[in-house]
């Protein structure tokens, strides 16, 4: 086993471990990532290879790079001298390559001038190699880990590395969230869920390429161009034509994945009710991703009448020589949806779809003085796998992933909120959460 140290983003810290869980996963690679600490941007781990390295990172969003380790120490006396002992193999091997000396400080940095001496103190390894900084055969970087106290920046750092890149994220190769950050899209409405977050979730969901990957509150298509973008098969539906339409027909989802140059995984949006679902039962469903409706900008709703029996008696009325419900201008009637049968209904679809091995990805919203573990909606045919939070004032709202187990798997069915009569979050939302559930 070789050691490696990954460069993590200063981004989501608590999303971060599970990212790389997934796709570790993914890629069939066995590594032990207990040792991440949330409050730094450096995980040291042991691979087998380079090349489980650069799968491990290559399309990694919480993570920068990956180095393999040469030397490390609390000072540069113990990092050359261990590099000295250990490393002449390594150093013969690339002491022809073309390369350059890169830096990566956390809570500090050096001067330029004090760069360059530290570059000199490694001209023992004697490389004969051109110096190149554009497009250089190898890249070695000096990762130094400061600490600061009472809000002063200690003068040298606390601990330090050395090693060669082995590979560099998505996050940093192709700058995929500088891409598809919603400042620079063409169509997002006021739900679009932000780029980065929703790349994460989709490695979280581990979408690959041809996979069917399907969001049931589609918006704007934020889940579904980043699906695409991992080589996901796209389709979307939602109950408001009017996100699906977009902006006089010039601007809507199709737009965006002809921008983003992924309109081939483009499959298709359909105007249609989750709870009303028109996708045929054989049709082969991979993943679902989305971020449901909370009802906070509006009240939940979904097709039906709130007086059933005066709803019948209205099915023949006639207009213009029409069945009214037949006719093309017919607006169905909406009835109010509670958030906890939302979810309910989410999960028996999964269990119903998916395949064993499946991934169901949802974020949901909850008061943090309500929270407790049991609220989180379980299936039988379901394994919660991740639950994990993101903050904000007063509330939360937590990405939940799951896998479709095989028969043998029996799990609970619950559905927390219901249970506890958790009804009104967006009542709570309005005010502050100054107020509890009843």
């Amino acid at each position: 086993m070789k050691e490696y140290l990954i460069l993590l983003a200063q981004a989501y810290p608590q999303f971060r471990q599970a990212e790389l869980e997934s796709l570790a996963e993914l890629h069939d690679i066995q590594v032990d990532l207990s040792h991440h600490n949330e409050s730094k941007p450096f995980l040291k781990i042991k691979l087998e290879n380079d090349e489980q390295a650069k799968k491990l990172i290559s399309r990694a969003i919480l993570a920068k790079a990956i180095f393999e380790i040469w030397g490390e120490g609390e000072d540069y006396e113990s990092v050359h001298k261990q590099i000295k002992i250990t490393c002449q193999d390594k150093i013969k091997k690339y002491e022809r390559s073309s390369f350059k000396f890169q830096f990566e400080g956390f809570k500090g940095r050096q001067t330029n001038s004090a760069q360059r001496d530290t570059i000199e103190s490694f001209s023992y390894l004697d490389f004969k190699g051109k110096i190149d900084l554009k497009h250089p055969e190898e890249v070695f970087t000096v990762l130094e880990d400061y600490e600061v106290f009472n809000q002063e920046k200690a003068q040298k750092p606390e601990y330090i590395w050395f090693g060669r890149e082995i590979g560099l994220s998505e996050r940093s190769k192709n700058k995929v969230v500088e891409v598809y950050d919603l400042k620079k899209r063409g169509y997002i409405g006021t739900t679009s869920f932000e780029a980065e977050l929703s790349l994460v979730t989709c490695n979280l969901a581990q979408v690959k390429p041809g996979n069917i990957v399907y969001d049931p509150f589609a918006g704007t298509g934020s889940f579904l161009v980043t699906a695409a973008h991992f080589g996901g098969l796209t389709i979307g539906s939602d109950i408001d034509v009017r996100m699906l339409n977009g902006k006089n027909g010039s601007s809507n989802i199709k737009t965006n994945f002809k921008d983003y140059g992924v309109y081939p995984q483009f499959l298709d949006v359909l105007t249609m009710d989750f709870t009303h679902n028109a996708l045929r039962e054989n049709f082969t469903i991979d993943t679902i991703i989305c971020d449901p409706p909370y009802g906070v900008r509006e009240g939940l709703r979904v097709l039906g009448a709130r007086d059933e029996a005066k709803a019948a008696g209205r099915e023949n009325n006639i207009v213009d020589g029409e069945i009214a419900y037949l006719r093309r201008d017919f607006v169905a009637p909406k009835k109010p949806y509670q958030l906890a049968d939302m979810l309910k209904d989410i999960l028996q679809f999964a269990s119903e779809r998916l395949p064993v091995g499946g991934k169901l990805a949802f974020w949901m919203p909850t008061a943090d003085d309500e929270f407790q573990e049991t609220v989180l909606p379980q299936h039988a045919k379901l394994k919660l796998e991740y639950n994990l939070v993101q903050q904000f004032h007063k509330w939360s709202r937590r990405l939940l992933v799951y896998v479709k187990m095989d028969e043998s798997y029996v799990g609970e069915t619950r559905n927390g909120m219901k249970d506890l009569n958790i009804k009104n979050f967006r009542d709570r939302y309005f005010k502050g959460f100054s107020y509890r559930s009843k």
